[in-house]
Parts: structure tokens; C-alpha cells; sequence
């Protein structure tokens, strides 16, 4: 074997790099553990010990340390399907910021494009923009753009004489503009928020962001602070010099409160036992008068105590000429590494601590550290001094802003545009803060957006006309950004959720209980049949699948990816289609054995051969998970990830690491064997003739698919929330109900027909209803909400409680099912495409494409006779879309597999004059072994999935075992008998005749 050494040093790598990611998730189990015993079930007490080690190094690996909160950051992030929290699609409203851009004109034509652009916006995947002017140019055709936005807030991108292409790159810049600003705050906003592991999103090419927040429980805080305005303010500042007497006095009367902890604890040592229920229990903790604290006698903790405020918030300080430290000037009070934050913010919050800071004082943390400091972030001092105590300016006076460059120096900078307004008051501001002497420094103004400084220039002198340069030791990316906070401050436009996801944690233990009950059985599944079919040799497979888990669990870890039950699903998938690789190698094996090999040059023979068909039918599934990745959202992207991986982490496990144990047990002189005397002999001798009798299954096929579009033309589709739009709930009741009842006072509820399903348990349903289908306002939530709790209430003596629910608004359904649409297509083209590049004859390309796309038929056609027959959700939805590309690839899998021993046997002398048809059966039959056992232990591993896993994902499950089971079925009596047909009346085809007086499907007779 070459390259056993390279290989050796790969597997060890990518251990250790596995184990190394992996780790942190151990690290951050075990502290949430810890803290789960010291809260005793008090989520309130859990918390607070969760945030009191936030700053705190709890893994040490000599040359690396890492605090709680940078742990969790490397940890596996759970989805919102394990773990509970929320999920929401935000809308920025552009039909909003062409009005706001053009001064809300009250012309009708106008108005009503705007009308007809929203309607259309439903339904059409072009622009916002785009439909508008379409329909404004309809309403409207000798109206110029310009004459609606040659506004004087838009004088320097549009004068009265633009064309309309010039005013319509300007709506689209302004657009894209708005949609990037609007991402930009709401990331700042969720990093305040203090969710663990936020992922936030920007649908590219569309004016939607997508947030997950798992282990949120307060949603109306989350939609509050989501879909409020971005607040920009100009506030005056205080100079260090004058703060730092202040925080002289609290870091004193912070060591003193310490000291009387300290000794009470030592008067009465049950005073720390109680500390928790005494109302300087928070404080006590914050200054770290604890078992470890007190016991030490370092003299770091001597300095820590005697100085509990400065020692994790230090003063700005500089060198002074003559060699000393000297407080800096300037609006900066303090720094503080990352990790303390909280721990300062703590204090600061403190009852004692706030009687000292006086009310005409507001300290706020930088929104970032600063190159200088990159670990630290400074707190600034500003004074409310503005209206009603606040900020000076308000930040709806600026008009636009850009990053530019110093025309002398050439640095980064940002200039500054405000209105009339504004510019009378920025005048009069700036000349207060102006230095009064050349030897003086201008009082810096701090820029605030939602409460957080991200600039503090100093003024320089008067600005008289509103025009302001912003100068500093910025890079362009500073600049940029501070242009899109000034921006964002008179965002012309607001941003709604549109569709909306709530998941609770008892809801997320369930899936995680379903998801680890169905990998385990799974696994444990997989091993025990591949040792029983191939005696050692499964042995040796095992270890792989083995490998191939651990890996992918690391690869995800090191990724940052998020885990999902989908995600879960796609691993056991991975499980049963990573022993493919090496049921091809061992099939083939065998063959070389029956030859009379030897054992190494059978193994050797065996991968070189399978190699061809290992690589096609991996690279086929894995571009559909690629095609899955790029058009799915949420959950979906967890499967498709994971999937993706599994390919990955399969091949090098079945192809390396199976190889070097081979080659390892052959040096020890160990008996390898293949096979138990059972499994032998299985399908060795088969001699089926398909191509003679394929017109049956043709028959046979076409049948189902008859039923199939009548049962869809006929009967239609359930399709899920996230199809259709509306609004679902997932209720579970302390006792069984009656299905009936609670769809009947429902639908008195609504005034509408909800639909009611059981949802796994028969005390548990899953309610969709379209009331206020079109609305996606927060009183509209309220206003279903109420109806559904109204109509729950109506059962009599049985408890419920609201485990999920999920939002979706008409755009957003639409959207998902032309995107689904387009996924299933492009999965049938690419594949064709992939086919015909590696067998370079159309004949292989077209049968490979009719036969995924009957699969894909089938499958529909199945979820539509089903629905409502079987006791588990039949809805076409994401999940559905996900397991039909999963099946289409799967299929195609097994077709390349056919196609690449059929192309073996066309090369070889012995077969070419062999009749084509005599050629594909051959070729069918000598890979009906490896397709037979792949594809029962994909099934197996399905079955699991689908009985263990889970009401969320069943019909996912379903669909995917089912296609399995079809796929199987189109790979082996359709694809390569079809091929038959399309090659026409070549030289090397059989003659009607010849196949007329064929067998019935057979072995055939020696």
C-alpha cells in the first residue's frame, strides 16, 4: 500500500484536530452542570452562576486558555429543535423606504404602485425595486422618476433631470443600503442580548435576515428589541479627569462592603452557606468573597480585594514627560478585558454602588476593542444634558453619511451630512465644544447607537453647515461601519417579522431524547449486521462507521455548525450509507477471491476496482446535499451540512482507514474472511434477466404513477405552515382529547376551519389555522393567540400548555416553495449533467434523470394517497423537500454504481460481443449484492429513525425509508434497462426476437 506512512500521520491528525474541537463541549457540559446542582432546579440561581463564570478560564491547556464564554463559543451549538428558543425571519419593508425616500407623496399613481408592487412581491422573484417601477411606468409612462425623488435629502444622488435608470440604481443602492444597515444593528442588538451561540443570517439577494436564538424564553422581549427603531444619539462627554474621583469612591466603597462580607462570614460562618438568600449575595459573589478567594493569600487576590473595582476596570492612563503615570484626558473612564465586562457591569449595578454615581452621569460600554487593545473594551463617561435629560442630538437629523479619505493624509474618514435642522443645533453644539484656546482640546461628542459608543471624536472647532468630517485612527473597514451606524440612524425604513419559530425546552429535551435514542439503536444496528454478513472484515467496517461519527461530530464542532434534529437525522443517515464504500470494496473482494487470488492481492485488487463506483455514487449524493445547502434554510441546512460531511468523513474512513487496519492484520498474519457461511454464496449466482422483462416493470411503474398524479390532481396536498403561511401551534394536553372537540371549538374560535392533527402522543396536537394570514404584526399575534387560548379553554378539565409554535407570512411561503421547486430541478439537472460528463453517452444522462425524477413521483404521489390515512403528519414541507433531494440522490447512487460496472464491461474484449442486453444484465447482476445489503442497511437504519426518532421528523423519516425502498427499485428493473431502449439498434443490442424468446425474470438456464 502506498503512502501507509502518509495516511498514518492524516488519521492521527485529524483525531487529535477532532478531539481537540470536541472538547469544548465537554468543558462548558461540565460547568452547566455544576451549575445546575448548586441552582437546584432554580433557573433564576442557575443563571446567575452561568454569567458569574462567564469571564472565568475553565480550560487550561497550558498554552491556551479559554474562559467559559469563549468555550461555548467552540462548543456544538444545539438547534432550536433540541435546545428550545426561537427562530425568526425579519422583512425589511422597502415599500416603506421608496415612500419615506420620495417624502411620502400623496400622488394616487404612485401610491398604488407601490400597492401593486407589495401584491406582486408575493408571488415574483424579481426585485422590490424592479416590480415597482414596472408598475409605476404602467400606471404612470411619461412621469419621470426624478420628479418624485429629486428631494433635497437626495440632492446629491438625484437632480430633476436623472434619467429613471439613474433614479432606479439609486432606489436599489439605497435598498441594498438599508437592508446591510438594518443587519448591522440587529447583529449589534442580539451580541447585547447575551443569547449563547446566535446565528444571524442575511438572505442574500432577497431584503431578509434570518436569527436564530436558542434558549431564549422571553419572546416578547426578543420581538421588542428586534423590531424596534435603531436609536442614534449624539451625547456630550465627561473627561476622565473629572470621572475618575467618582470611580475612586465606589472602588472604596466596594473594599469596604468586601471587608464587612468578609467578616461576617468569619463571625458566623453559616453567613456564607446563606449567602445566596441575603441581599448582598449577588454582590458578595461579584467580588469573589468565596471559598477560593479568601483562602488564598496571593498577592494578586490582596489587590483584588483591596482595590475590587480597579482591578478588573483599569484607568486610562499615560506616561507623563517625566516618566510618570498620569490619568489621560479624554471621554474614555476605564478598560476592561473582554471577560470582565459582566463582572464590572455587575458592580456598577450594585444598590451600593449606585448611590454614589450621580444621576447627570451615564456610563456606556465601546461597541468594540480597539486596535490597540484588541482584548479590551473601554468604557466612556457621557452627560445627559440634551432634552429630558438625554443625548444633545438625536440622530434622525443626519441625512447621509460616506466613508472617504483625508484629502492631505490620504487616512480613512467619514463625512457626515445632516439636515437644516440639525445643522442649526450641531452648529450651536460644536461651539460649545470647540477648544477655546489653540493649547486646548475640544470636548469630545460620543456617537451612541442603541446604547452603545461606536465614536468619540473630539471637536475641533465650529461646523457651520452641517457638514462634518470624522477623523481618527480608523481603518476602512472603521469607517465603513461608522457610516452605516450614521445611516442607520434615520433608516428610512423598519424591519417586521415575517415568520417566526418558538420552540420549548420541553419540547427540545424530547427531540434531543428521540435523536439520541434513534443514533444509538441506529449505530448499534448498523455493527451487529455488518459483522454478521461479513464475519471480520465487518469487524474492521465497524471501526470505521466508528471513526466516521467521531469525525463528523468534530468536523461540526470545528465548524461552529449548528445541530439540529434534521442534522441528527442526516448522521444516522450517514451511518447506514457509510458502510456503501465499504460493502462496494468487500463485494468486489470477493469477486477477485472467487479468482483465485490471494487475500493482499484481493484487498488490493478489491479498492483499486470499487474506487471508480465508490467516488460517482458519493460525488452524485453529495452534490445534492450541496444543492440542498444552497436552497434550504434552517434545520434543513443542519441536514444538508451533516450530510455533506458524513460523505466526506466516510469516504476517508472506508477508503484509509479500513486499508491500513487490512494491512495491519496482514502483516500480523491474521485470517481475514469475508463472509459467514450464510452469507457466502448470497446472490452470487444471480443471472436475472431484467432487460428481457423490463417492459413489465415499465407496466408496473407507470401504473403507480397514474394513481399517483390522479390521487395529486384529485385529492391534492396537505402542505405544511411553511407552504402556505399562517400560523401553527404544537399543544400538548395533561390527558388524551378528543380530536373532534378541539377542532370544533376551534373553528368556533377563528370563525374559520382550523386544522387539527395528532401530533404524536393522542394528548398532543398540532393546530394550523390562516387567521390573519396576511398580517404579520405583533397585535395580529396577540389577536390569534387569544382566539386559539380561547377555543383550548373551552375543554373542560384538561390542562395544556403551548410546547411550539411557528409563523409564517405569505411572501415567505411562496418564496420556500419556488425555492423548493428550483431544488428539486436543479438536483435532476445536475445529476443528468454529472452522468453525462462521466459516461459521456446521453443515453446514460437521460435514463439516470427519468428514473430520479419517477422517484420523486412516486414519493409525491405517496404523501398525497396517504395524507390523512396514516397516524402521523403526511404535510409537504421543508423536512419533505429535504428527504425527496435525499432520495433523488440516494437513487442516483445506486444507478452510478449499475452504470460504472456496465462501462467496466463494455471495455473489456470478452463482453463486446455479448448482446447489449445479455451485457446490462450482467452488470445488474453482479451489483445486486452490493445494492441489496446497502440498501437493507439503509433501511434498517431508517426504521429506527422512523420509530425512535421523533414526531418532528417521522414523515421526513418516512419519506426518505420509502424512497430508499423505490429508489432500490427504479436503480435495479428501470435505469439500466432503460438505456437498453435509448441506445437504439446498435451493433451490440440483441435483436427483438433474441429477446422474445428470453426467460421470464429468472435465473437463467446454464
Amino acid at each position: 500500500m502506498q503512502g501507509k506512512g502518509l495516511i498514518q500521520f492524516l488519521v492521527i491528525a485529524v483525531t487529535i484536530a477532532c478531539l481537540y474541537s470536541l472538547s469544548f463541549t465537554f468543558v462548558t457540559r461540565k460547568v452547566e452542570r455544576d451549575a445546575a446542582a448548586y441552582a437546584k432546579g432554580d433557573i433564576a440561581k442557575e443563571k446567575a452562576y452561568l454569567d458569574s463564570m462567564a469571564g472565568e478560564v475553565v480550560y487550561n491547556l497550558g498554552i491556551a486558555k479559554y474562559t467559559y464564554r469563549e468555550a461555548k463559543g467552540n462548543e456544538i451549538a444545539l438547534g432550536l429543535d433540541l435546545k428550545g428558543g426561537m427562530n425568526v425571519t425579519m422583512e425589511v419593508s422597502l415599500q416603506e423606504l421608496i415612500r419615506n425616500l420620495a417624502n411620502n407623496p400623496k400622488d394616487g399613481h404612485f401610491n398604488k404602485a407601490l400597492e401593486n408592487a407589495n401584491a406582486r412581491s408575493k408571488s415574483s422573484q424579481s426585485g422590490y425595486v424592479d416590480l415597482f417601477v414596472q408598475e409605476l411606468k404602467k400606471l404612470s409612462p411619461n412621469t419621470s422618476l426624478a420628479s418624485y425623488f429629486a428631494t433635497k435629502d437626495n440632492s446629491a444622488y438625484v437632480k430633476p433631470n436623472s434619467t429613471d435608470a439613474e433614479v432606479q440604481r439609486f432606489l436599489e443602492r439605497e435598498a441594498e443600503s438599508a437592508i446591510d444597515n438594518t443587519f448591522k444593528v440587529l447583529r449589534t442588538r442580539i451580541d447585547k442580548f447575551g443569547v449563547t451561540s446566535p446565528n444571524i443570517q442575511l438572505q442574500q439577494g432577497t431584503n431578509r435576515i434570518l436569527i436564530e436564538l436558542p434558549g431564549v424564553t422571553d419572546e416578547d422581549r426578543v420581538r421588542k428589541l428586534l423590531q424596534g427603531s435603531a436609536k442614534l444619539e449624539f451625547w456630550e462627554t465627561y473627561d476622565n479627569m473629572e470621572i475618575y474621583p467618582m470611580l475612586e469612591n465606589v472602588n472604596t466603597a466596594l473594599a469596604t462592603a468586601q471587608k464587612n462580607a468578609e467578616k461576617a462570614s468569619n463571625d458566623n460562618p453559616a453567613t456564607t452557606a446563606n449567602a445566596a438568600d441575603t441581599a448582598d449575595a449577588g454582590l458578595l459573589a461579584t467580588l469573589g468573597a468565596g471559598k477560593d478567594s479568601l483562602a488564598t493569600d496571593s498577592l494578586e487576590n490582596q489587590l483584588a480585594q483591596q482595590n475590587p473595582l480597579f482591578n478588573v476596570l483599569r484607568p486610562v492612563t499615560v506616561m507623563a514627560p517625566n516618566n510618570q503615570v498620569v490619568l489621560a484626558s479624554g471621554p474614555a473612564v476605564g478598560y476592561a478585558r473582554l471577560r470582565d465586562t459582566a463582572k464590572v457591569n455587575r458592580l456598577l449595578s450594585d444598590p451600593v454602588v449606585k448611590q454614589i454615581i450621580p444621576s447627570n452621569v451615564k456610563l456606556l460600554w465601546a461597541v468594540k476593542p480597539s486596535p490597540r487593545t484588541p482584548d479590551q473594551l473601554e468604557l466612556y463617561a457621557v452627560k445627559p444634558s440634551g432634552v429630558n435629560a438625554g443625548p444633545v442630538l438625536s440622530g434622525n437629523v443626519v441625512t447621509d453619511a460616506k466613508d472617504d479619505f483625508e484629502p492631505e493624509t490620504n487616512n480613512p474618514m467619514v463625512t457626515m451630512y445632516m439636515n437644516s435642522e440639525g445643522a442649526r443645533e450641531w452648529r450651536r453644539i460644536t461651539a460649545a465644544a470647540a477648544p477655546k484656546s489653540p493649547n486646548e482640546s475640544g470636548q469630545a461628542i460620543a456617537i451612541v447607537l442603541d446604547g452603545v459608543v461606536y465614536s468619540a471624536p473630539s471637536v475641533s472647532g465650529e461646523i457651520p453647515n452641517g457638514i462634518s468630517q470624522i477623523t481618527g485612527n480608523f481603518t476602512i473597514e472603521d469607517t465603513k461601519d461608522l457610516a452605516n451606524v450614521l445611516k442607520a440612524g434615520r433608516l428610512p425604513t423598519t424591519a417586521k417579522i415575517v415568520e417566526e419559530a418558538v420552540v420549548g425546552p420541553s419540547l427540545g429535551q424530547a427531540a434531543i431524547d428521540a435523536g439520541v435514542n434513534s443514533s444509538v439503536i441506529g449505530l448499534v444496528i448498523v455493527l451487529i449486521f455488518m459483522i454478521a454478513y461479513y464475519n471480520r472484515a465487518g469487524l474492521v467496517a465497524n471501526v470505521a462507521v466508528l471513526f466516521n461519527v467521531f469525525f463528523i461530530m468534530g468536523v461540526l464542532a470545528s465548524l461552529n455548525a449548528v445541530l439540529t434534529l434534521p442534522g441528527i437525522a442526516g448522521i444516522v443517515l450517514t451511518m447506514g450509507t457509510a458502510v456503501d464504500a465499504n460493502v462496494l470494496i468487500y463485494e468486489r473482494v470477493r469477486e477477485e477471491l472467487r479468482l483465485g487470488k490471494s487475500i493482499r492481492q484481493a484487498i488490493s485488487d478489491g479498492y483499486k476496482h470499487a474506487m471508480s463506483s465508490i467516488l460517482d455514487s458519493q460525488i452524485t449524493t453529495f452534490l445534492v446535499g450541496l444543492i440542498l445547502f444552497f436552497f434550504g434554510s434552517g434545520p434543513i441546512l443542519g441536514f444538508a451540512t451533516t450530510l455533506m460531511i458524513g460523505i466526506i468523513t466516510s469516504l476517508f474512513t472506508s477508503i484509509f482507514i479500513s486499508r491500513v487496519i487490512f494491512e495491519w492484520m496482514l502483516n500480523k498474519g491474521w485470517s481475514i474472511a469475508l463472509s459467514n457461511p450464510w452469507s457466502e454464496n448470497t446472490l452470487q449466482k444471480a443471472n436475472y434477466a431484467f432487460v428481457q422483462n423490463r417492459r413489465k416493470f415499465y407496466l408496473v411503474s407507470g401504473i403507480i404513477v397514474v394513481i399517483g398524479l390522479a390521487s395529486i390532481f384529485t385529492k391534492g396536498f396537505s402542505l405544511g405552515v411553511d407552504f402556505q403561511g399562517g400560523r401553527t401551534y404544537t399543544v400538548r394536553f395533561e390527558k388524551p382529547v378528543d380530536l373532534e372537540e378541539v377542532r370544533s371549538n376551534l373553528n368556533n374560535a377563528f370563525g374559520m376551519t382550523t386544522e387539527v392533527k395528532t401530533f404524536g402522543a393522542d394528548n398532543q396536537v398540532r393546530v394550523t389555522t390562516a387567521y390573519h394570514i396576511e398580517e404579520t404584526s405583533d397585535e395580529a399575534d396577540k389577536d390569534v393567540l387569544e382566539k386559539l387560548t380561547s377555543g383550548l379553554e373551552k375543554i373542560q378539565g384538561n390542562d395544556y400548555e403551548i410546547a411550539s409554535s411557528q409563523k409564517v407570512g405569505p411572501t415567505i411561503a411562496n418564496d420556500m416553495k419556488v425555492r423548493a421547486f428550483y431544488a428539486g430541478i436543479a438536483a435532476v439537472i445536475v445529476i443528468a449533467l454529472y452522468i453525462l460528463l462521466r459516461f459521456r453517452k446521453w443515453q446514460y444522462s437521460l435514463a439516470a434523470a427519468i428514473t430520479t425524477a419517477h422517484d420523486a413521483i412516486v414519493i409525491l404521489a405517496l404523501f398525497s394517497v396517504l395524507d390523512g390515512v396514516v397516524p402521523f403528519s403526511m404535510d409537504i414541507d421543508q423536512h419533505f423537500v429535504a428527504a425527496l433531494l435525499t432520495v433523488i440522490g440516494y437513487s442516483i447512487n445506486d444507478t452510478v454504481v449499475v452504470f460504472d460496472r456496465l462501462r467496466e464491461y463494455l471495455g473489456l474484449s470478452k463482453y463486446k460481443k455479448e448482446g447489449f442486453g445479455e451485457t446490462i444484465n450482467l452488470a445488474i447482476n453482479k451489483t445486486l449484492s452490493r445494492t441489496v445489503i446497502t440498501s437493507l442497511t439503509v433501511i434498517f437504519v431508517l426504521a429506527v429513525l422512523f420509530v425512535f426518532g421523533g414526531e418532528v421528523i417521522r414523515g421526513f423519516s418516512f419519506a426518505i425509508l420509502v424512497g430508499i425502498i423505490v429508489a432500490t427499485f427504479s436503480s435495479i428493473f428501470l435505469a439500466a434497462p432503460m438505456v437498453a431502449d435509448l441506445q437504439g439498434n446498435g451493433p451490440a443490442e440483441e435483436t427483438d426476437s433474441a429477446v422474445a424468446n428470453k426467460a421470464p425474470l429468472k435465473p437463467a438456464k446454464a
